[in-house]
């Protein structure tokens, strides 16, 4: 009779998982939200725009205040006149809004970093929903054009601005996206701007973004005494 086989060898035994959960982020996740502006928002506006002529350069051009933004935006409904949106940024979920506009949904999305966020100015741009407390990280205004070769309307961005604690994480692109999308839901022909020419990081983000740089155009502007000069002028 055949010797009987011998017994197969022990399976391994698996290791249990030391990890966490697949379901668990890893990391520091940021929930952001982009919402249109109210007139409560002006303080923080004023503060944006403020840090964006910083930015530029262009603090000798800087002379508004709280009080000629609050007289000057919301006149008008959403997207027919100046328009702006708001980036919020928290490190736990946003709470809804008690009231929103029939014209704009919230955008809301998650990132998930290696790091977390530092805001040295965290307090001065914060917004409170009851015991929840959210950041301005950024903003974009945006007004109606129209463009007479295509016969359609577009959008013209005035200020598209992410404070520097939030740049080169996705706020930018996420900000100058909404205006596109609301663009295309309006029917709209296209979406422009100007860069300023020695800003090569934001003039190779909106090539990557898919926009054409125009280096035959030139910007033309009446500003000032030279446009003062013309109040009287016999047209």
């Amino acid at each position: 009779m055949a010797a009987a086989a011998p017994p197969p060898p022990p399976s391994d035994v698996p290791e249990p998982c030391m990890g966490p959960p697949e379901t668990t982020p890893i990391g520091h996740p940021v929930f952001t939200r982009i919402r249109l502006a109210t007139p409560l928002d002006v303080p923080f506006i004023h503060k944006l725009i403020h840090q964006m002529a910083v930015f530029e350069k262009l603090t000798h051009l800087f002379s508004a205040t709280e009080s000629s933004l609050a007289s000057t935006l919301f006149l008008s409904p959403p997207f027919q006149s100046f328009t702006i949106f708001l980036l919020e940024i928290s490190s736990s979920p946003i709470p809804p809004l008690l009231s929103t506009s029939p014209s704009f949904t919230p955008i809301e999305k998650t990132f998930n970093f290696d790091l977390p966020l530092d805001d040295p100015e965290k307090d001065a741009f914060s917004v409170h929903y009851g015991n929840d407390q959210v950041v301005i990280a950024g903003f974009v205004l945006f007004f109606p054009n129209y463009s007479t070769f295509l016969a359609k309307p577009g959008f013209y961005v005035e200020d598209l601005f992410v404070r520097e604690c939030y740049r080169r994480k996705g706020f930018g692109k996420m900000l100058l996206s909404a205006v596109a999308k609301q663009a295309v839901k309006m029917g709209y022909g296209r979406v422009e701007w100007v860069v300023l020419d020695w800003n090569v990081n934001a003039i190779k983000f909106y090539e990557q973004m898919g926009a054409q740089v125009l280096p035959e155009w030139r910007i033309c502007r009446l500003t000032g005494d030279s446009l003062q000069a013309y109040q009287n002028a016999n047209v």
